[in-house]
This record gives C-alpha cells, structure tokens and sequence, in this order.
C-alpha cells in the first residue's frame, strides 16, 4: 500500500531514536549490556504491537523467501497456543490488576519470527521494544531491565522512555487511521501480536481489526 509509504518514514524516525539509545548506552554502559546474538530472551516477552508497527513488519515479511514464510506461519500456532493460555489465567484473576501484570512478565511465549537457528528473520525490522529491550526502560512509570543484563537494581542509569514512544506509535496509527477511508481512529490503542500481523494481510488487517 503506497498510502503507507509516508507513515513508515515517520516510524522509522522512531526506530533510529531507538537505535541510537542503544548505541549510546552500549558506549557507556558496554559491560552492563548482555546481549549477544542467540540471547533469544526478549524474543520470549510477551508484547503487543501497534497498528502502524504491525503493518511495517508485515509489508517487509512478505518479501521474505517463501521457506522462510512458511516455517514462521508454521510456528504462529504454537505462539497463539500460548497466548491463548495466557489469555486464560489472565481471565483468572481479572480483578487483580497486579497479578495480571507479574503473569505477563513471567509468561515466555516464542515469537514466530525466531528462527530453530535462534536469529530473529527480520531482525533489521524488528519492533521497538526489541531494539531497547537489553537498557533500562520506563514501562507504565516504572524503571524495568532485562534481568540477564548487568544493570544494578540501586544504581541510577539513564531510562530510555518506552511509554513516550508507546505514545508516539499510537498516534502514528491514528493518523494513519484517519488517513484511510474506512478507518476507524477510535482504535488506534489496539494491539495485535507478532503471529497476527504477519499472517493476515494489511488490507485485512486494517478493515477487520480497525475499520
């Protein structure tokens, strides 16, 4: 969808702010820092992805090989059973916003897009919260950290604010939302996982899920 094409340049502002927090952090807090590839933890987290995130990692999905496609649409149903029985203990203790949370945190649910090889197959797209998950981030006003890394729970580092960018997707949807002709921006805070926005197409995507 060329309509998109000025709203994946916007979103990928978004990515370099990410990436060069990273970098920056790296030069500074290098030994802190425990990501190596095949540290597949953070492909494990369980996260929701914002419309405009979803269709951008779903327009360069497609242009994968079609062995590759395959293998991760394959793996999709094994990442919607566990969510599906994550969905179910979060029903359990609905009024217990707390628990609900520590469930989430603790749940480890493979991403479709981590290879038997442990490599991320779309690792130059990747979502933002994969970029940033191995600093320190500010999730819902509180500092959280990748529990391998070497960050100390009393020491005072610098926060990359991931609900600022949380905002800035949203309204990035939104507008994009507002931009088509049956979209419906009202909502644009729906989250969809990693599994559905690479196996349902973007027109699908949007009218379905957003129209």
């Amino acid at each position: 969808m060329d309509n998109l094409i000025p709203f994946f340049r916007s979103y990928a502002l978004l990515t370099d702010k990410a990436n060069l927090t990273f970098k920056g952090m790296q030069e500074e807090y290098g030994a802190c820092i425990k990501c190596d590839r095949h540290c597949s933890d953070c492909c494990h987290a369980v996260f929701g992805l914002f419309l405009i995130e979803s269709a951008y990692i779903k327009q360069h999905f497609d242009q994968l090989g079609n062995e590759e496609k395959k293998a991760a649409l394959l793996r999709c149903s094994e990442t919607d059973r566990g969510l599906k029985r994550m969905e179910k203990m979060l029903k359990e203790f609905e009024d217990d916003p707390g628990m609900q949370t520590h469930i989430m945190a603790k749940e480890k649910i493979r991403c479709p897009l981590l290879s038997n090889d442990l490599d991320c197959i779309l690792y130059p797209y990747r979502p933002i919260t994969c970029r940033i998950y191995g600093v320190p981030t500010k999730i819902q006003g509180k500092a959280r950290v990748c529990g391998k890394s070497g960050f100390k729970k009393n020491d005072s580092y610098p926060v990359f604010d991931l609900d600022g960018i949380f905002r800035d997707l949203y309204i990035l949807s939104q507008d994009l939302l507002n931009s088509l002709e049956n979209g419906n921006p009202a909502k644009a805070s729906l989250l969809i996982s990693v599994s559905k926005a690479i196996s349902t197409p973007i027109d699908e995507l949007i009218h379905e899920t957003f129209g």
